[in-house]
């Protein structure tokens, strides 16, 4: 049995094994299943062999420091916005998400590239910190290195972004990488390697390997230095288990089942348009998206009205001109349509949609009211074009809704109350809030991201996201005789009584004599 589960839940990395025994792996256009090209499984001996490759890289560059490798990730980042079109087009095959889509998407990946690479030195150079009375003679100071090399096991509904969070900033600090992408989108992380290949020529810093469940368990297995995961809770967990064979760290998302607040000040054209972008952007696989909303009772009605009147106007379909295109994994369908099943047959009301909405491939938008909290479209991820209105009698009630979850990923709040807003996001047990908007976090590269719970730990992005891929070393330089000299075998008596005189003064409720 392999690491990565055949049968994954909605938000899992796209893992779809190959028949027993095969050697290969083929890509199929989710929009028509035909097939778009086929790849070499990689063995666990050569994903050990593109790990030891990548430590050799690894070693010139670190040897680069942060203005080198800002140079070289600047070049990097030009050959991929070069073509950005060409990228655009290789995802939109992959994943069916229209090439508008995909060219969103290439655009706030390189907003994160370029500001990795231009702060990775501010961020992470060796800087003074106080030492303190005590140890007055010592000068201390805090740096950041590079762990070597790192391993990252990626998805397939943001195949350029989400995994580029991770490797944008490892690369950043200073690491090798050797990326494991989704079986599903391949050919992007092959696009991605060429245009490094490209922009450093002859430094493999930067590596892929392609292949099936058994693939990213050996790379879970390899000698690297650190893991970035994306998936699901379940698989994360095998994930985990493996890696803790040999103490490897790892950084997870784990995906969300994230929540949207409206308050009865909202400006309710606005939360209506975040809402149907947030629930029905990228035919809803986004693990920040919008599943979840809560409407205070007095405009819940005006508002599940507005809302079911925009996402009818939306239209799947395979074409460029599409809304949004089909379920990426194909079987996602199948969680889909069992998800509003469920919340029918437990008495939720379908505004908009139903079992009828879910043709094949493609999804339809489906609004669903008054869902039972219990239920699963309220308590798992959907991971497609549906979400649930339920109307609370206040804030509060809407807060203690949201956090009524095992998942902590994102909550978005829409008030004209802007210092409300405020206190009620101290209040959400989620990773970021978003006021007045949905992802609006995204384009922002200062802002780290992850979540809590089963949505995961650790960050990326931001400066946390590049301190995130160091190792903290810690430096501390005698620079003169202590006063008391205390770290030596043959302390006087004299240095023991004026220490413990000073730890009273200092540290005590009284001076004693």
């Amino acid at each position: 049995m392999t690491l990565i589960d055949p049968t994954p839940a909605a938000s899992d990395t796209g893992q779809v094994e190959p028949a027993p025994g095969a050697s290969e792996l083929v890509t199929r256009d989710p929009r028509d299943g035909s097939p778009i090209e086929s790849y070499p499984i990689a063995t666990a001996a050569e994903v050990d062999a593109a790990v030891a490759s990548a430590r050799d890289a690894a070693r010139w560059w670190r040897d680069q420091g942060f203005a080198g490798r800002r140079k070289h990730l600047q070049a990097w980042k030009t050959a991929i916005a070069d073509d950005a079109r060409g990228l655009a087009a290789v995802i939109s095959r992959e994943t069916g998400k229209t090439p508008d889509d995909a060219l969103l998407e290439v655009v706030l990946t390189l907003t994160h590239l370029d500001w990795a690479s231009k702060h990775a030195g501010t961020v992470l150079k060796r800087r003074k910190v106080a030492s303190g009375l005590a140890s007055y003679n010592q000068s201390a100071s805090v740096g950041y290195e590079p762990y070597g090399v790192v391993g990252v096991i990626g998805p397939w509904n943001y195949p350029f972004y989400t995994p580029m969070g991770s490797i944008g900033y490892a690369i950043a600090a200073g690491n090798a990488i050797v990326f494991k992408p989704s079986e599903l989108t391949p050919a992007t992380a092959r696009w991605i390697e060429d245009a490094w290949t490209r922009a450093v020529p002859g430094h493999p810093v930067f590596r892929v390997v392609i292949g099936d469940g058994a693939t990213g368990e050996a790379l879970a297995r390899a000698a690297v230095d650190k893991l970035a995961f994306t998936g699901s809770a379940r698989t994360a967990r095998r994930v985990m288990a493996v890696a803790a064979e040999r103490l490897t760290p790892i950084v997870v998302e784990a995906g969300g089942k994230d929540a949207m607040i409206v308050a009865r000040d909202a400006d309710l054209e606005q939360a209506v348009s975040f809402a149907v972008f947030g629930a029905m952007g990228n035919a809803g696989q986004t693990c920040a998206g919008v599943e979840r909303i809560y409407v205070e009772e007095p405009v819940a009605d005006e508002f599940t009205r507005r809302l079911v009147e925009a996402a009818g106007r939306l239209a799947p379909g395979p074409d460029a001109t599409s809304s949004y295109g089909p379920m990426t994994l194909g079987r996602q369908s199948e969680v889909v349509a069992g998800h509003i099943a469920d919340a029918l047959e437990h008495g939720a009301t379908a505004a908009l949609g139903g079992p009828e909405s879910v043709e094949g491939g493609y999804v339809r938008p489906v609004v669903l009211c008054d869902v039972p909290e219990d239920s699963a479209a309220m308590r798992e991820e959907t991971f497609g074009p549906v979400v649930a209105v339920n109307r609370v009698r206040d804030l509060d009630d809407a807060v203690a809704r949201t956090n009524d979850t095992t998942y902590g990923l994102t909550t978005s709040i829409f008030t004209k109350d802007i210092a409300r807003a405020r206190v009620l996001a101290d209040r959400l047990r989620t990773g970021a809030v978003t006021v007045n908007s949905v992802l609006g976090f995204a384009g922002i590269p200062s802002l780290p991201f992850g979540g809590r719970g089963d949505s995961g730990f650790g960050r990326i992005h931001g400066a946390d996201g590049l301190r995130e891929f160091s190792v903290v070393k810690s430096l501390a330089v005698q620079t003169s005789k202590p006063m008391l000299d205390l770290l030596r075998m043959d302390r006087s008596a004299r240095d023991l009584r004026l220490t413990e005189r000073m730890l009273h003064v200092l540290h005590g409720s009284r001076r004693k004599n």
